[in-house]
């Protein structure tokens, strides 16, 4: 787990949020400086180009005062963040240090990893415990305040990765025998994300598992309707080992 120590927070798992280590929330600007701030945080201390930074900051339309613009906007964040992060000037691009604490995607993208290796290495518990830990990080949509190329660009990957460890924790819940009790929220997601084929095999194991065989497998004949309608493809392996199970009876292990 990531140590509760005071220091400055920097959060995208959600609106764009800098609060300094007494917690008071630090004032950003509007739309472009928090836009630019928030991709210097998700490219983790890697120098970002004058150009990209651009690119996402006007999507392809900059005015022709842009770079004038850019570096009044980095003026502006260095005094807001001083003295918690430091934003340099590195040749024709900029640079977010943050120090040793950690952004809230970074944390996340750490514990999720060893919740991952937990369940890999057959420790279910302790990928429960882990995932949980990531999971609690998010508190809402990430990235909805800043600028719609940035969202296009990082939103899919955050909400992949956000998706992949409620899969993981789902899957160690099920190892630890808790079919019953993740149906509702499988059922949920299901709903939210019928194309998704590890949810919907997972909801078919935590069905056949809690002796509804029947339901395991309207869940697989829907999903199999949907991926034709949708993609036009036929299940995967993993739905396809979930009916193999299902068709053989219930099972309550």
């Amino acid at each position: 787990m990531s140590e509760d120590r005071p220091g400055p927070r920097f959060q995208v798992l959600g609106p764009l949020t800098v609060s300094t280590a007494d917690g008071r929330a630090v004032a950003l600007g509007g739309e472009k400086p928090r836009t630019m701030l928030a991709a210097l945080l998700l490219a983790d201390g890697r120098i970002m180009s004058d150009e990209s930074l651009i690119d996402l900051l006007w999507s392809g339309r900059p005015p022709a005062t842009v770079r004038a613009q850019l570096h009044t906007y980095a003026s502006r964040l260095r005094r807001a963040l001083a003295p918690d992060a430091l934003l340099t000037r590195c040749g024709a691009g900029y640079r977010l240090d943050i120090g040793d604490r950690p952004s809230d995607a970074e944390d996340f993208a750490r514990l999720s990893g060893l919740g991952h290796r937990a369940l890999a290495e057959g420790r279910p518990a302790s990928a429960v415990e882990l995932l949980h830990a990531a999971l609690a990080l998010w508190y809402g949509p990430a990235l909805t305040d800043v600028s719609e190329a940035l969202r296009d660009l990082e939103t899919p990957r955050l909400e992949e990765m956000r998706l992949a460890a409620v899969e993981d924790r789902i899957e160690a819940r099920l190892a630890l025998g808790e079919h019953a009790q993740v149906v509702p929220e499988l059922v949920e997601l299901v709903a939210r994300r019928p194309l998704r084929e590890r949810l919907r095999a997972q909801l078919m194991t935590a069905l056949q598992r809690s002796n509804r065989r029947a339901d395991a497998l309207g869940v697989y004949g829907q999903g199999r309707l949907i991926l034709d309608r949708e993609l036009g493809i036929t299940p995967g392996p993993a739905l396809r080992d979930a009916y193999r199970r299902a068709i053989q009876g219930p099972a309550t292990g």
